[in-house]
């Protein structure tokens, strides 16, 4: 796994291969399914509901439906339907035990209640799975994946140096108020989020190669998870450094709030590759360079204040 992976760890892989409780479920599955079809007469036996004629077509049928969830769910394809699919079967399973219940007295009435308590058992857990997948599965949907680069006129060395002290970053990153540097690893950053909210996180460099690459990633519990990775490759015929930049990070409102960021001018990508002009002109000059007509953004509000460059004057003689 990438170690620029904004979720938490292991969580992207159990998402999409539905590891974990899914899996767990499938074995489940598996065995009642196996034992419904091979032994549906124990089973009737075991649950109290032996004196029916049809416990065992319904108890074969039923063995037949867990082991298409068992399939389902070990095969890894689509867990979030499978264990919501069980979910159904519970709910199907504990209708067929109440009328059941209604129907038996003395020994066979205390089976099938204690039949409908552990079916009741199972519903619960595979409701708490089926929902923890489903939460998973939005998480790895929510988060924003984007890589640019740019090719600046300095050497890897001097453009990794300015990245690495970690305080420069706000003077060329528009959204940064502030990055705090703790230690060699960890820092304190500061950012201003849609509609000029203060979004604040710690984040701590997990790999660091001099001259070549710097990745970090924000600590647990910050509201926006986050990771980044630069690079730092010699342009060929020494014509200066590309920064390759990959970032990654999970806004709270999901594609929604992505739109809300468009229309204010925030879209993700192009603030990075704003950011990442304003980091090839520091670099280079020591400052960001702007003229009157050089855009301030892509908002409404942005253009609007705003006006085309204008020619320089004519002397007068």
């Amino acid at each position: 796994m990438d170690d620029t992976d904004p979720m938490p760890l292991g969580q992207r892989e159990r998402a999409g291969r539905g590891t974990g409780p899914p899996r767990l479920l499938g074995a489940v599955s598996l065995a009642l399914g196996a034992g419904g079809l091979l032994a549906p007469h124990a089973v009737a036996r075991l649950t109290g509901v032996d004196d029916s004629p049809a416990a065992c077509t319904v108890i074969r049928a039923v063995g037949a439906r867990e082991l298409v969830h068992a399939a389902g769910l070990l095969g890894g394809r689509r867990p979030v339907g499978w264990t919501w699919t069980r979910v159904a079967g519970d709910v199907v399973d504990l209708a067929l035990l109440g009328r059941a219940l209604s129907d038996r007295c003395g020994e066979r009435r205390r089976r099938v209640a204690a039949s409908t308590a552990v079916v009741g058992g199972i519903a619960v857990v595979d409701l708490l799975a089926a929902v923890r997948a489903g939460r998973a599965r939005a998480a790895q949907r929510r988060v924003i994946d984007m890589e640019v680069a740019v090719t600046v006129n300095r050497s890897p060395a001097e453009a990794y140096r300015f990245w690495r002290d970690l305080e420069n970053l706000p003077r060329f990153m528009s959204h940064l108020e502030a990055v705090r540097v703790d230690d060699l690893r960890r820092s304190h950053w500061i950012a201003r989020g849609p509609a000029g909210r203060r979004i604040e996180w710690d984040a701590e460099i997990v790999d660091d190669q001099p001259n070549r690459s710097l990745a970090w990633r924000s600590l647990p519990g910050t509201r926006v998870p986050n990771a980044g990775r630069v690079r730092f490759v010699s342009a060929p015929a020494e014509r200066g450094t590309e920064v390759r930049v990959r970032l990654r990070y999970a806004p709270p409102a999901g594609a929604f709030g992505r739109a809300v960021a468009k229309i204010f001018g925030e879209e993700p990508e192009q603030q990075v590759r704003d950011d990442l002009r304003r980091f090839k002109q520091v670099v280079e000059t020591g400052e960001v360079v702007r003229s009157e007509g050089s855009p301030h953004g892509i908002s409404l509000r942005q253009q609007a204040m705003q006006r085309p460059a204008q020619p320089l004057p004519i002397a007068r003689r």
